[in-house]
Formats: structure tokens, C-alpha cells, sequence
């Protein structure tokens, strides 16, 4: 008998050390450095408006990879280049993916746009089909008449008003500028206000950027999600069902009308003979069509005004830098005939004052958030998998 009991002695001796090895391994495993968290609210309570501020603030204390969390998610902030490019190069694969909102399942179509896509074969072929026919060096330059066109309107506007003596609000003009060229370029047209609910077309775009960056109790607190508490859902909701009408609209006059009305195609064109003729060779609808119109409408009008305001704001307050940017525009362009796009490659020091800007104020202080897709260790820190990845700029 004894012969018959050890030999599962030995297995069950066996798979005790294997699991205390596990277990014991598992304790090793480090998080980076980071402030000490609350039951519940995590690290919730020491952030106020200006996240990107606040978590530079806490990151002097505790390096430049750091752990915190946004109620019950886990969450790693990389703030050095080094960091970022260990996350974004490195180990780009397993935080290639996005999170889940309710932004992104609602009005993106249940994540069907190429920004908050899931990493995986969509996202590659979806990547693919953008970079090839929608922003191509050849589609991007058959825009450049109506560029200059609307850019020569603008000027002609800022001439008159000085022959006047009227102030111009250049943040509203400029504001008007990016939406009217990110309108011709993706619909064709321009969209007036009245073109999209009664807060008009401008404001509407402004809410959704603004609920985008909100933070949303829910998504911090799963458990709170049926609850609905700050009226966050619903007011996605109402603006998916907006979005969702207007760019219905917006293909149903593409499809309404003949080749022969177009004096140039623009990128609803590309995207709806994409999905007639069934070239994408993935799944391809006209849900994967308004949601890759959104992407570029929001991506194009967003950040386009905020940094040229912060440049124009920039050259304003260093006036022996503006007129070194006079001075090269002189030089190089002369003062008989406009700046044309094929002159900004010669023109060094605007280049410089604008990468300088980019620096100083980036459009977005924090990149997108990322998604490790499995467990990772980046410096002997152990990353999770599902743990989300902040990139501060």
C-alpha cells in the first residue's frame, strides 16, 4: 500500500511548490513607483483641470515611469523620451491597442474609426486603406488650389478690416479657416451652422471634443455604469444620434450625385467607391464610412487651430523673433508675390519657431491613451495586462 501512496505524495508535493512558486513569483512582480492610492478613488483626489500639470507634479517624486489609478483602473504615465519611446517602439505590440469608452462605442460606431480601434487585423487594414487613399501625397496635393483659395479669402478679410480700422478676432477667423478647409476637403463643401442641430455646426463639433476629454465616472467605476450619474451616457448618446443623421446625410448626397457635378473628389468620394466596388478586402460599411469621417474631421480642425493660435500668440510676445520670421520670408519669398506651400521647405527658421511651439504647447499634453494587450515588463516594472499607458508630452 504505501508503494500505491507515494507516487501521489510526490505529485501533490509537486503541484504544492509549483503553485507557491507562482504565488511567490507573482509577489515579485513590480509596479513602477507611484503615489499611495485610496480605497475606491485610487488616486482620484489628487487630480484637479490640468491632468497633464498635475501628474508632472507628482512625477518629480516618483521618476519618469509612474503607477497610479483613476479610481479602479490601473494606469502607467511615461513622462521622458526615453519612457515614451520603451512603450510607443519598444514594446509598441502589446500597448498598440486602445481602451473602451463610451465616446468610442457611440458615436465612433463601436470603435469602427481608426483611432480607438482595437489593435489587430482591422486596425492594420483600416491604417493601410487611410494612409493610401485618403492621405496620400497625391491627394493631399490635389487640395492645394482650394487651400490657397480659402487661405487668399482670409487675407483679403484681415486687409480690409485694417483699411477700417475694425478689430478681428484672429482665433475665430483662423477657428473658421480650419473648419471650412477640413469641410471642402473630407465633404466637399462647406457646412454652415445651421447645418447641424440648432447650437450650429462649430459648437456642436466644440461639445463632443469637450465630452471626449471629460472624464466619465463610469469608466473609472465600472459599477456605476447603469446608473448614469453625471448624464454622461446620455448626452453621448444625443450627439452619436446627431453625428449619425448629418454624415447620413452628407452620403446620401454623394451618392445622389454624378461624376459629372464634381470638379474634384473629395475623400467621402474615395470612401464610398471603396465601399461600391468591395476593394477594402475586409469588412467595409457605411458605419466604417462615418466613423473614418469623424476621425478626420476632429483630428484635422482640432488641432490645426490650437497650435497656430498658440504660434500667432507666441510671435506676438517675441517681437525680435517675429521679425527674424519677416526678415527669412523676405529673403526667400520676396515681397512682390505670396508664400506658397512649396516654400515652407525653405523656410528654416519658420520651421524651427514651429517645431519650437509644438514643444512649448503641444495640441494634446497627453497622447491618446494606451492598452497593454498582455503582461510586460519595462524596466524590471511589471505591467499588467488591461493596464492603460499615458504618454505626457
Amino acid at each position: 500500500m504505501a508503494f500505491l501512496w507515494l507516487p501521489l505524495a510526490v505529485v501533490a508535493i509537486f503541484l504544492l511548490l509549483q503553485k507557491l512558486q507562482k504565488k511567490f513569483s507573482k509577489k515579485k512582480k513590480i509596479l513602477p513607483p507611484g503615489p499611495r492610492k485610496l480605497p475606491l478613488l485610487g488616486n482620484l483626489h489628487m487630480f484637479g483641470d490640468n491632468l497633464h500639470q498635475d501628474l508632472n507634479k507628482i512625477a518629480k517624486k516618483h521618476g519618469p515611469i509612474m503607477s497610479i489609478h483613476f479610481g479602479l483602473v490601473p494606469v502607467i504615465v511615461a513622462f521622458t523620451p526615453y519612457a515614451a519611446e520603451q512603450f510607443l517602439k519598444t514594446h509598441d505590440l502589446t500597448f498598440s491597442s486602445r481602451p473602451s469608452n463610451q465616446v468610442s462605442e457611440n458615436i465612433f460606431y463601436k470603435r469602427k474609426n481608426l483611432v480607438s480601434a482595437r489593435y489587430g487585423p482591422y486596425w492594420r487594414n483600416m491604417r493601410k486603406l487611410c494612409t493610401l487613399q485618403l492621405l496620400s501625397s497625391a491627394k493631399i496635393l490635389a487640395f492645394q488650389p482650394m487651400r490657397k483659395q480659402e487661405l487668399g479669402i482670409l487675407i483679403n478679410f484681415v486687409k480690409q478690416a485694417a483699411m477700417e480700422h475694425k478689430v478681428v478676432d484672429l482665433t475665430a477667423k483662423v477657428g473658421s479657416l480650419s473648419a471650412n478647409m477640413s469641410c471642402l476637403m473630407i465633404f466637399g463643401k462647406k457646412y454652415m451652422d445651421e447645418d447641424l442641430g440648432e447650437k450650429g455646426f462649430k459648437a456642436i463639433i466644440q461639445d463632443m471634443l469637450h465630452i471626449a476629454a471629460l472624464p466619465n465616472f463610469s469608466d473609472f467605476f465600472p459599477f456605476l455604469r447603469i446608473f448614469d450619474l453625471q448624464g454622461y451616457n446620455r448626452r453621448v448618446k444625443e450627439l452619436a444620434k446627431l453625428f449619425d443623421e448629418f454624415l447620413e446625410r452628407v452620403i446620401d448626397e454623394h451618392v445622389g450625385e454624378s461624376n459629372e457635378q464634381k470638379q474634384a473628389k473629395d475623400m467621402v468620394d474615395t470612401l464610398m467607391e471603396i465601399l461600391q466596388s468591395g476593394a477594402a478586402e475586409f469588412e467595409f460599411d457605411r458605419r466604417h464610412v462615418k466613423a473614418i469621417m469623424l476621425d478626420l474631421l476632429i483630428a484635422s480642425m482640432d488641432t490645426s487651430l490650437t497650435t497656430i493660435d498658440w504660434i500667432l500668440t507666441e510671435l506676438l510676445r517675441h517681437p525680435d523673433v517675429m521679425k527674424k520670421v519677416h526678415n527669412e520670408l523676405e529673403q526667400v519669398v520676396g515681397k512682390n508675390r505670396m508664400v506658397e506651400e512649396l516654400d515652407l521647405e525653405s523656410l528654416e527658421y519658420l520651421d524651427m519657431v514651429i517645431k519650437e511651439c509644438n514643444r512649448l504647447y503641444p495640441a494634446a499634453p497627453l497622447l491618446p491613451p494606451h492598452e497593454s494587450i498582455e503582461d510586460c515588463t519595462i524596466n524590471n516594472f511589471h505591467s499588467p495586462k488591461g493596464s492603460r499607458v499615458l504618454i505626457n508630452i
